[in-house]
């Protein structure tokens, strides 16, 4: 056998192999995978950005409960004005904090319901704070024990909700910088396979993710945040 032809083939195999490396050492920033078929690589590029929420929204909701309406309803209204207080002292604008709806719930009016045992009439009433201030709701959640000390029963606190209401601003410059990373991963790939770089053939884009920045937990109770995007770009190889 002509070993002279074998030589083709080893260096095609080994320019390959050498432009599989080179795609695996760019993994944090894009997936390599060629066609050469078509003579194309399709490359992927990531893009993360850190951000902190620009919004926070504070649900407070208390409850009060007794077998006369009247007195119950009483008991809610002071309740409401302890935490309008607690609030104030807290430095929040009243723009700031709105007045959720009252639930009214009769434990003797529900099909089948026992008619012994426990409180008759349950209110609850929602305060919502909805603030830029996001340090400060930091400090209010902490804070809560106060009102708890002044006999508000609070019922079913989840904590705040921090939402990042900018990603318009960011958006170009990090599809900018996704795709710049993905042509660094096609160009390493040309530049291993001996194949110069031609144009764009196909180019997509990713939705944006929103994550907690340290990757646990749930995102809307994160203030810090992580932003991902990543673009799947196709270039053809001249």
């Amino acid at each position: 056998m002509d070993n002279s032809r074998l030589i083709p083939a080893a260096v095609v195999g080994g320019l390959l192999a050498i432009g599989l490396i080179g795609g695996g050492a760019l993994i944090g920033q894009g997936v390599v995978n060629a066609r050469a078929g078509d003579r194309s690589v399709t490359v992927r590029g990531l893009a993360e950005k850190d951000v902190k929420a620009d919004l926070a929204v504070l649900p407070i909701r208390f409850t009060a409960s007794g077998d006369v309406l009247s007195e119950v309803q009483a008991r809610i209204d002071g309740d409401l004005g302890t935490v309008r207080q607690f609030l104030k002292a807290q430095d929040y604008p009243d723009t700031s904090v709105d007045l959720g709806r009252l639930e009214v719930a009769d434990t003797r009016s529900r099909e089948y319901a026992s008619q012994t045992g426990g409180p008759r009439f349950i209110l609850a009433q929602t305060v919502i704070v909805r603030t830029n201030d996001v340090d400060r709701v930091q400090t209010t959640t902490r804070s809560l024990n106060d009102l708890v000390r002044q006999g508000v029963v609070l019922q079913d606190f989840q904590g705040p909700s921090y939402i990042f209401t900018k990603l318009n601003d960011v958006r170009p410059a990090m599809i900018a910088e996704a795709t710049a990373a993905a042509r660094t991963g096609a160009e390493q790939f040309a530049k291993d396979s001996g194949a110069p770089l031609g144009p764009i053939k196909s180019a997509g884009q990713g939705s944006f993710e929103i994550l907690p920045r340290d990757g646990s937990g749930d995102e809307s109770s994160s203030l810090n945040k992580k932003i991902r995007v990543v673009t799947t770009i196709s270039y053809r190889l001249r």
